[in-house]
Order: structure tokens, then C-alpha cells, then sequence
């Protein structure tokens, strides 16, 4: 984290609030998901703001489970959210869940009732949103909002025991329904579901309201700074009504934008539907935006910290260019990656000049940006494997590889000359000739010749082959969310293309899932976890450079 750059407006809060004694001085924050699906790179500027606070102001960080809604919940999305938490390099205080609170909270409804701030409402919900009136013509009450005390407690307690039917009732605030704010105009605070519950099973078959369990959860813990994303900001007031009439800690709420990015949704349930309907092949595909998904295309738990801090913190919504996160790990990897050679499109060369029973081992740098990566020997022989673009029988005048006549550097190899090519019968080029210069060898090279281009190539001998997925974006559109009809229709065709058999260098056969490589003049590539013993499998990170903004250009 730079220390020239300007506080964001949470950061001078917490400050203000330490320098004031506030609390004491403490900090504690809190990351509350909801465990109904997989976190995506918008939780993961969530948590690094939330634990990044804390880290900075020597304070703490809770997780805590917002797990209110039995239907949507499961256990399978708690491991997943540890597991992606961990993998960004953040621990917590404390693991909580909001149903560890439900005794606490289902008192704390007592007790709104015997203040006479809250009642059963037997109302059906199209009744209700009648009741609440409309933003411009205040509220009217339901015919049970002057419900006895008494008759409320008895009422809230045969909720509990079970005794009605999912919607017959429901538990709601006695506020404000001439408020401005439709929030504050008598919310529910419990409905009824008779559902399993991921934690506490079958033994409660009523459960709060998000605005009910979210404040009172974060009091219970003793949360200084309370921090949600913007769409909060109309539910603020009744999170400080119910801790004021509750009369307990004083947590405080604070928003901030979330993240929206080009060409990508960033709702659950539309993440969701991807998913069950088969357009990917989970949550973690390398081409959704959930974290695991981000693991598995190849980015590090750095590269998204680099990101978050990029973005920064801002109190208006706005849409960040998906090439800003590709740079990110772009920059790390150039740092990190070891360089290796795989040929995707290959044809072959055979060196007619060298000796046909000859296999010299080449040297090459790992990682030119890294002065102890050291190095690596290749099998060089006179048949190789090259990239088919990089041969053109008719080359045009600043082709600067490989065609009749031209000459070319193989990357830390010789300098060859290309002197004929063979077809088949559909016209396709299925071999190329070329002779080479002995004096030439990289590292020793003697011969005086001259040129501008260099090419990547494998041994055919000794080459390994590998599956490569390259995948890009998974919609044609900037913000397939808000465009017209069917976010689904926008889904680009071209996302994953599949390369069964590539050939590469025989000593990547001993990569383990999630190493990372820069495949010469191809992109950055990391090891999927399909990979077997018999078949390595890489995924496409990221291009060498930005290519889509080109072609967008084009466009």
C-alpha cells in the first residue's frame, strides 16, 4: 500500500474516530456474506477494504455468515468463502454466523413488542405493500397494527412454535408510515419458513429479516465501522432506529460504491443461472468473475490486492474497465513467470543441413526480469515443431520471420534460412525446409549475420503435447447486465476456444495445477486442475498485451 497516495473517506473516518477516542479508539470491521453462492471479484474488493482497515488501524476483522435464508443457503458456499478468503491473504477474528444470534435477536423482538414498536401482521404481502402507501402518499396501517401487546407476544410466540403456515404471518416494525423513507414504513422483521436450516437444522421455522438480524449482529459484536456497499444508504435510518430503541451498541453504518466491471455480471443470481443452465462449467469456470474462478484462469491473491487498491474507494457507483484487472496480473507475472516455449498451431521444420542423429541440449533464461530464476536445457534436433504463422510462402515485405528466402533466429538456437515447403492435397503447407548457420548459436554466436526477427519452436522428438484453453471474455458487451432483453443472449460465442493437442516442452509434463508460465510471444498460461499424469491441461491467464481494446477499436 502506497503511502503518498490520500486517505479514501473511510480511512479519514476511522481516523477521526481514533483521534476522537471513539470506542476507544478500537477498530473492528466485519465481512458479512450471505452464504447463497460463490464470492466474486466484487467481494473481493469488499474484503480487502474490510480487512485492509483493520490491518492498517491495528484492529480486527470478523467473518460472519448473514445466514437468515434457509431456501438459498448451503454449506458447500461456507467452505468456498473461507477457502477464497484465506487464498487473498486475510484471516479473521472471529468465524460467526447470524444464527448463532437467533435466540438474541428473536428477544430482542420481545422486546420491540413490549415496547409497543412492533406486531404480528396477518396481512398478504400485496396488502402490505398497499399499506406502506406510495413515495409521494404516506402509509396506512393494516387493520392488526393496533394489536394488543399481549395478543402480539402471544401471537410472536406460536410463530415460533410452529402453529402457522409459511406467509400467514409475519412479525413487523410499528415505525413510521408517513417516513419518506419506504424503508422505515413498518418493515418486516420476521417471516415464517418451515425450512431446513444449513446450521440450526429444524429448530426454528420463523427467521429475521436482513434489516433485523444486520444491525442488532453487528451490536452483538461490538462493530466500530459497519461497512456496505451504496444500495444501503435508504436502509441506514432503520439500522439506527432499531439499535436506538434497542438501546444497545451503537455500531455505525458507512457505504461505499461496489464494483462494476466491463463485460461481466456481478449478480449472484445471474451467476447462478450461468451455472445451472450450462453456459459454464461451474463457478469456478476460468471465465467467471467469482475468486475461484479467478484461481483457476491463473491470477494470484497479489494481483487482485494490486487491483482493489487500484480502484480504490469511492461513494459514487461507476464501471471499471475489465482491462485494468488484466493489467494487474499481466504486471505481476511478467515479474514472476518462468518464460517456456509451446507451439499452438504447429507445423513442421525440418533442418536439412543438421545432422539428422544429432540432439544438442540449448540453454535458455528462465525469466529475464528475474536475475535468480536461472536457467533451463531444451533438446534441439533437426525436425521442430513451429508456429504456422510464423512461415508465409509469399511473405510480404516486412514480414520479418520465416518464408523462402528469409532468415530468422530460433529462440536460443540458430539462425536458419528458409528454402522450400511441401503441401497436401488441400493446400496446406505440412512441411518446411530451411537450412541453418553453425556459427550462429545464441550465446556464442560467431557468424555476423544480421536479423530482426526471432521465433519459438519445440523439438519433435521430444516434445510433450498439452490441451490448452483459451478463454476470453464471456460477454460481447460492456455491461450485459443493463442491456435490453436477455443478459444471456450477450454471451460472446468465442469464449473458450480448445486446443487439443499442442505440443510444448517436454519438461512442463511436470508442472503441478496453478504453476504459472508466459508461453513465448503467446500470453501468460497456468495449469488447470484437470490436469492428469497423461495430459497436462493450461488455461489461457491473459494475452501478452490488451488486444481486445484494438479490436474493439476496429469495431
Amino acid at each position: 500500500m502506497s503511502e503518498e497516495r490520500t486517505l479514501n473517506f473511510l480511512e479519514q473516518i476511522v481516523e477521526e474516530d481514533i483521534a476522537n477516542g471513539v470506542n476507544g479508539g478500537r477498530v473492528l470491521t466485519r465481512f458479512p456474506p450471505e452464504p447463497n453462492g460463490y464470492l466474486h471479484i466484487g467481494h473481493a474488493k469488499s474484503i480487502c477494504l474490510n480487512f485492509g482497515l483493520a490491518q492498517k488501524y491495528n484492529g480486527k476483522t470478523n467473518l460472519r455468515f448473514d445466514d437468515t435464508n434457509p431456501v438459498t443457503e448451503d454449506t458447500e458456499y461456507v467452505d468456498s468463502i473461507k477457502a477464497d478468503i484465506q487464498w487473498l491473504g486475510f484471516n479473521w477474528a472471529q468465524e460467526l454466523y447470524a444464527s448463532d444470534y437467533f435466540e438474541q435477536i428473536y428477544n430482542f423482538a420481545v422486546q420491540l413488542i413490549k415496547k409497543g414498536l412492533a406486531y404480528v401482521d396477518d396481512s398478504t404481502p400485496e396488502e402490505i405493500a398497499i399499506s406502506k402507501g406510495t413515495p409521494t402518499e404516506p402509509g396506512k396501517g393494516t387493520p392488526y397494527r393496533n394489536r394488543s401487546i399481549e395478543e402480539n407476544l402471544d401471537l410472536f410466540d406460536r410463530m415460533r412454535k410452529g402453529e402457522f403456515k409459511d406467509g400467514e404471518k409475519v412479525l413487523r416494525a410499528k415505525a413510521d408510515l408517513a417516513s419518506p423513507n419506504m424503508h422505515m414504513r413498518d418493515p418486516i422483521m420476521y417471516r415464517i419458513k418451515h425450512a431446513h436450516h444449513h446450521r440450526t437444522g429444524d429448530s426454528w421455522c420463523i427467521y429475521p429479516m436482513y434489516d433485523f438480524a444486520h444491525g442488532q449482529s453487528d451490536s452483538i459484536e461490538n462493530i466500530t465501522h459497519s461497512i456496505c456497499t451504496l444500495e444501503f444508504i435508504p436502509h441506514r435510518p432503520l439500522y439506527n432506529w432499531f439499535i436506538e430503541q434497542l438501546e444497545i451498541f451503537p455500531s455505525r453504518q458507512y457505504e461505499f460504491a461496489r464494483l462494476n466491471l466491463t463485460y461481466t455480471v456481478m449478480s449472484k443470481r445471474k451467476l447462478l443461472q450461468l451455472v445451472n443452465e450450462k453456459h459454464v462449467t461451474g463457478w469456478d469456470d476460468p471465465r467467471m468473475p467469482t475468486i475461484s474462478g479467478l484461481r483457476r484462469r491463473g491470477y494470484t491473491p497479489a494481483s487482485i490486492r494490486a487491483f482493489c487498491e487500484r480502484i480504490g474507494v469511492q461513494k459514487r457507483d461507476n464501471m471499471i474497465d475489465v482491462s485494468l484487472l488484466e493489467f494487474c496480473i499481466r504486471e505481476e507475472l511478467n515479474k514472476t513467470a518462468n518464460r517456456v516455449m509451446a507451439v499452438l498451431d504447429p507445423v513442421k521444420l525440418v533442418i536439412t543441413n543438421y545432422p539428422a542423429d544429432q540432439v544438442e541440449e540449448m540453454t535458455a533464461e528462465n525469466n529475464p526480469e528475474d536475475p535468480n530464476a536461472g536457467t533451463r536445457t531444451l533438446p534441439f534436433s533437426n525436425t521442430l515443431y513451429i508456429e504456422r504463422e510464423d512461415f508465409m510462402e509469399e511473405p510480404p515485405k516486412k514480414f520479418f520471420r520465416l518464408g523462402p528466402g528469409l532468415v530468422v533466429r530460433l529462440k536460443n538456437a540458430y539462425i536458419i534460412k528458409g528454402e522450400s515447403f511441401e503441401k497436401d492435397a488441400d493446400g496446406n503447407i505440412t512441411t518446411i525446409y530451411a537450412t541453418y548457420f553453425p556459427e550462429s548459436k545464441s550465446g556464442g554466436d560467431t557468424s555476423g549475420l544480421n536479423v530482426k526477427g526471432t521465433i519459438h519452436w519445440v523439438s519433435a522428438a521430444h516434445a510433450a503435447t498439452a490441451e490448452i484453453r483459451l478463454y476470453d471474455r464471456l460477454f460481447k458487451v460492456e455491461d450485459p447486465g443493463n442491456e435490453e432483453g436477455d443478459f444471456k443472449s450477450y454471451i460472446n460465442p468465442d469464449s473458450l476456444q480448445v486446443i487439443p493437442n499442442a505440443y510444448i516442452e517436454p519438461g512442463l509434463l511436470k508442472a503441478k495445477p496453478g504453476e504459472r508460465f508466459q508461453f513465448l510471444r503467446k500470453g501468460y498460461f497456468c495449469v488447470d486442475t484437470d490436469s492428469t499424469a497423461e495430459k497436462v491441461v493450461f488455461n489461457r491467464t491473459v494475452t501478452l498485451k490488451d488486444t481486445w481494446a484494438k479490436e474493439a477499436k476496429k469495431g
